[in-house]
């Protein structure tokens, strides 16, 4: 992908209900990351919604990231693939192999596109710092599949679950399961967009 130094880098954020909010929200990561860049070099472009799971960034990529030629993508997914096994009622997680199967269908169409591909794991679902509950052990399987992904395609990782889970353990004394930084154990308040976009500003920044 060629890419004209005169214009802005497009960078998207590919995700579900935590990357919208990220920008529908005033104090949103990705509104918040564009009070630290500088707009003249970057335009950011959230493309979250709400319940998506790794299958339906597959099926929406060519629509809501690929036309748009990116230049960087962050890929930001896996939270609803392993809490929709356990809620809400009615809903339908992924198993772990068609999980990895869909992160290297999407590593693969943005390599072709030529983008820089920047893998998430996902954060967390409870906040209790002992993270011993089957939920979130799943969670880490899952984290552990974007990392082996991520290595296996050269992609670059962004490892939040290993951060999210080392600033719980410091500052999660009480060991309340939300409101540290999220508001209902997954999505995040203030102080957890301002932690997500602190994360993500050190790849923008490179």
């Amino acid at each position: 992908m060629s890419f004209n130094k005169k214009d802005k880098k497009k960078v998207v954020f590919f995700g579900d209900s935590i990357t919208a909010a990220g920008e529908s929200d005033p104090s949103g990561y990705i509104n918040l990351l564009r009070e630290h860049i500088d707009t003249a070099e970057f335009q950011l472009i959230g493309k979250g919604i709400g319940g998506n799971k790794v299958t339906d960034l597959e099926n929406r990529i060519e629509k809501d990231v690929l036309s748009l030629d990116p230049d960087i993508v962050f890929v930001y997914i896996g939270i609803n693939d392993v809490w929709h096994f356990y809620e809400p009622e009615g809903a339908v997680g992924t198993t772990i192999e068609r999980y990895e199967e869909g992160l290297f269908t999407i590593a693969k169409r943005l390599e072709e596109q030529g983008s820089r591909i920047i893998f998430c794991t996902p954060t967390v679902i409870g906040e209790n710092p002992s993270f011993d509950g089957q939920i979130n052990q799943e969670l880490d399987q899952y984290a552990q599949v974007v990392r082996k992904v991520s290595m296996e395609t050269g992609a670059e990782l962004c490892d939040l679950r290993n951060k999210f889970k080392s600033y719980l353990k410091k500052n999660n004394a009480d060991a309340r399961n939300s409101g540290v930084l999220t508001s209902d154990r997954v999505h995040l308040n203030r102080k957890g967009n301002e932690f997500l976009a602190e994360q993500m500003l050190f790849y923008l920044n490179q």
